[in-house]
């Protein structure tokens, strides 16, 4: 181990030097003792430890000679200069308070250590007699306020460091200074009272409270102030912490919740839009839960259709106030949804509150309303297009009963108006039809009753009846309408010809 050493040449000449020597010795503060001349004359074991010495005579023994054994530099990594060397401002008259330096020896890298250095005067008969150097090492604390700093600004979570003996901001990282738009000059040194990001905070009065006793400030939202005068809406959170430099701090945490309030904000204007349009769409419109299938709203238009109030059914089951013709169409309604999610176009009847039948179209669609999955079903009312094409079915049919003396050209017509033309390359069904069958459906299309058939090809009025089943079975057919159109749908060119 390194002992204290010294350079001067007759020590027991000076015995006040000598009991001084003896008290400061085994302090753990480096102490050297500097001659008003330059001479470096003595220095304890710690002050030669943080030089990595083990004797005083490589220092060189002159203020001159320290300063080509080592090198010192500021602490922006900057060479300190020679006339700055707190060895050489002693030699000047100077006293100074906490210098801090980094010390190598010349021409090395490593290892190096952090001093913070003082000095000051002694004086004899009002003259300068002997200047002291005290070196505290510092070089851990500051190895572990940079290891603080590089993992405070690397963290990625937005952090301000305050001071609690006066309430300054000590630290900020990169990411609170890119969730801002701040500047770290405009923030740090400056005290929460001009800058407070606790004042728009949701328990503001408590957060400040607990700041100045030091105490954890649980998550809360605040509205953080900007540069532009704007502000940002955040979760902070703070917790007590020790800084390396043994300073009591609050590191404050922040997470955005912008990004949040924006989609909050475009999912409410769309609810917003979704409810008006439900509200006053001419489609009578139910939004049922999907869990339960409660009806939790329904529009102007459902009501009309029904004639129910809207507190009558808010709340309640299709079928507690049994919406449908029956608890089959109902069933049938709630298994399409729970296999496919929707439906399009089924037919159905929607019982009013009177007990009317109305026909409709139905669709559902599964949707999610403020974070509830629902079913939106919309219902098209068909029961005048049903009466009219009923009507006018009743009335072709009517005409066919004996139309002998219409033209084919008309009947085609009227056969049109029936039912529909099979789309173009649509794949028709073949039936095998006897030939007496064939003879049957040819009269048949030519308007001729079951008496004329009978006459025609005779036979007795039963035998015919009982061919015009076994023909309509096999087409699928109910009315001679409805065999009129098969016929004609599949280019059936028929002709009367008796059969053998």
């Amino acid at each position: 181990m390194p002992r204290a050493t010294s350079n001067s040449p007759d020590p027991a000449t000076r015995p006040d030097r000598e009991q001084l020597h003896r008290i400061v010795e085994g302090l753990s503060d480096g102490i050297v003792l500097i001659e008003p001349d330059g001479r470096i004359v003595w220095a304890n074991e710690a002050a030669l430890v943080m030089h990595g010495s083990a004797t005083l005579a490589e220092w060189g023994g002159t203020v001159e000679s320290y300063q080509r054994a080592f090198e010192l530099r500021l602490r922006d990594g900057q060479p300190m200069p020679a006339s700055a060397y707190p060895m050489v401002r002693l030699c000047r008259g100077e006293a100074f308070e906490d210098v801090i330096v980094d010390v190598r020896k010349t021409g090395q890298e490593d290892p190096d250590w952090v001093h913070r250095e003082r000095g000051f005067v002694l004086d004899r008969d009002g003259k300068p007699d002997c200047l002291v150097l005290i070196i505290c090492d510092a070089t851990e604390a500051f190895e572990a306020s940079e290891r603080f700093e590089s993992m405070f600004n690397a963290n990625p979570a937005p952090a301000l460091i305050v001071r609690l003996a006066d309430l300054r901001y000590v630290r900020v990282n990169e990411g609170f200074l890119d969730l801002t738009g701040w500047n770290r000059d405009a923030i740090v040194g400056r005290s929460v009272y001009e800058l407070d990001i606790l004042a728009q905070a949701v328990e503001s009065e408590r957060a400040k409270r607990r700041l100045t006793e030091g105490a954890i400030i649980p998550q809360m939202e605040a509205e953080l102030p900007l540069p532009n005068g704007d502000t940002k809406l955040v979760l902070l959170a703070g917790h007590p912490a020790e800084m390396p430099n043994n300073e009591q701090c609050m590191i404050f945490t922040f997470a955005d919740l912008e990004p949040r309030r924006r989609a909050e904000h475009a999912l409410r204007q769309s609810e917003e839009r979704f409810a008006t349009v439900f509200r006053f769409a001419p489609v009578p419109m139910v939004l049922t839960s999907l869990d339960g299938h409660r009806i939790l709203n329904v529009n102007h238009a459902f009501l009309g259709l029904t004639d129910w109030g809207l507190e009558s059914v808010v709340g309640r089951k299709p079928s507690e106030i049994e919406l449908f013709e029956s608890s089959a169409t109902r069933r049938e309604i709630e298994k399409r949804v729970a296999e496919a999610g929707s439906f399009r176009g089924y037919e159905l009847q929607v019982k009013t509150r009177t007990g009317t039948l109305v026909t409709c179209l139905a669709s559902a669609e599964t949707v999610s309303i403020n974070g509830q999955y629902c079913i939106l079903a919309a219902f098209q009312d068909i029961s005048d297009r049903k009466r009219t094409e009923l009507d006018l079915i009743g009335a072709i049919e009517g005409v066919m009963q004996d139309s002998s003396w219409l033209s084919q050209k008309i009947m085609d017509r009227l056969a049109a108006l029936r039912g529909p033309t099979p789309r173009p390359g649509a794949v028709v069904r073949s039936v095998d039809l006897t030939a007496r069958e064939r003879e049957v459906l040819a009269l048949i299309t030519r308007g001729k009753t079951d008496d004329a058939i009978a006459e025609a090809l005779s036979l007795k009025r039963n035998t015919v009846r009982n061919h015009v089943a076994r023909l309509y079975a096999k087409i699928g057919a109910h009315s001679r309408a409805e065999a009129i159109i098969w016929a004609r749908d599949r280019g059936h060119q028929l002709r009367f010809e008796p059969a053998d």
